[in-house]
C-alpha cells in the first residue's frame, strides 16, 4: 500500500468515526418525545427552543449524509480485505436508506417554519404525517437490507477479533431496527449510541490498519 493509499484510508477511517458522532449529536440533542407521533408535544418542544429544533434536525441530516460516505469508505476497506459480495449487495441499499432519511429531518423544519411565522405549528405537524411516515418506513427497510449486507461482509472479511466482531455485528443491527421503533427513547438514544458502538471500532481497525491483510 503507498503513502497515498494509507492516507485516503485514514480519512475514511475518519469519516467512519466522525458521522456517528455528527448524528448521535443530532438524536441526543433532539427535544425528548416519548412516543412518535405526538403532534402536541412536537408543538411544545418547537416553541420552547425553535433554534433547538432547527439545529439538532439540520444535524441529523448532515450526520446522515456523512454516514453514506462512512459506509463508502468501510466498502472500499473491505474490498481491500477481500469481501466483495456482501458489502457490494449491501451499498445501494444503505445509500438510498441514508438519502430517505436526510429527508426526514428536512421535513420537521415545517413545524419550526410555522412557529417563526406564527403559524398553527400542530396543523403543520399534522400536515407532514403522510409522507413522513412512508418515507420513515421505506427508509427503514432499505437500511436494514443494507446493514445486514455489510454486517455478513464484516463478519466475512475477519477484519475484527472474533469478539469484537459480534459486537459490531450486534450494534449494526440495533442501529437499523431502532428506526422502526415509535419511542423517543429507541428513535433518538439506541439509535444514537448503537451507531457509535458499532462504527467506532471499525473506524479505530481503519486508522491503526490501513492496510487490512496485516492481520489483527
Amino acid at each position: 500500500m503507498t503513502e497515498t493509499d494509507t492516507t485516503r484510508t485514514r480519512y475514511g477511517a475518519a469519516m467512519v468515526v466522525v458521522a456517528p458522532a455528527v448524528l448521535v449529536a443530532g438524536l441526543f440533542s433532539h427535544p425528548f418525545i416519548a412516543v412518535l407521533p405526538d403532534d402536541a408535544a412536537i408543538a411544545a418542544a418547537v416553541t420552547a427552543s425553535p433554534t433547538r429544533w432547527a439545529v439538532s434536525h439540520m444535524l441529523v441530516a448532515v450526520g446522515s449524509a456523512l454516514l453514506l460516505l462512512a459506509f463508502l469508505a468501510l466498502r472500499r476497506y473491505l474490498l481491500e480485505a477481500g469481501e466483495d459480495r456482501f458489502s457490494a449487495l449491501g451499498l445501494p441499499f444503505i445509500a438510498f436508506g441514508s438519502v430517505l432519511f436526510a429527508i426526514l429531518p428536512a421535513l420537521e423544519f415545517a413545524p419550526w417554519v410555522a412557529a417563526e411565522i406564527g403559524g398553527d405549528i400542530e396543523a403543520a405537524q399534522a400536515a407532514l404525517l403522510p409522507w413522513f411516515f412512508p418515507t420513515l418506513g421505506l427508509a427503514a427497510v432499505t437500511f436494514v437490507i443494507g446493514i445486514y449486507g455489510f454486517g455478513k461482509g464484516i463478519a466475512r472479511a475477519g477484519i475484527l477479533a472474533s469478539g469484537t466482531t459480534r459486537l459490531v455485528v450486534a450494534a449494526l443491527g440495533v442501529f437499523a431496527v431502532a428506526r422502526f421503533v415509535p419511542l423517543g427513547a429507541f428513535q433518538f438514544y439506541v439509535q444514537g449510541a448503537a451507531g457509535v458502538v458499532a462504527l467506532w471500532p471499525l473506524g479505530y481497525r481503519m486508522w491503526t490498519r490501513p492496510t487490512p491483510r496485516t492481520g489483527l
